[in-house]
């Protein structure tokens, strides 16, 4: 599982550290998952703030690179 966080100011970012201050939600690292979260604007309800398509491609690009060195 991945953090993703909003800040008090509305900043929305991937947490790879688990340890970033703020509203979190926690999604799988998997495509599948990301993909649907995205349709499903499942972040953007947990976390009440629209989420930018650069935080989903950043995830995808985690999966990614995750594939490459499994």
């Amino acid at each position: 599982l991945i953090r993703i966080v909003r800040s008090k100011e509305g900043v929305v970012s991937v947490d790879l550290t688990g340890k970033k201050s703020g509203r979190g939600a926690y999604l799988s690292l998997d495509k599948e998952t990301v993909l649907t979260a995205k349709k499903k604007n499942v972040l953007a309800n947990h976390l009440q703030v629209p989420i930018d398509d650069s935080i989903y491609e950043e995830l995808l690009q985690l999966i990614e690179e995750g594939n490459q060195i499994s």
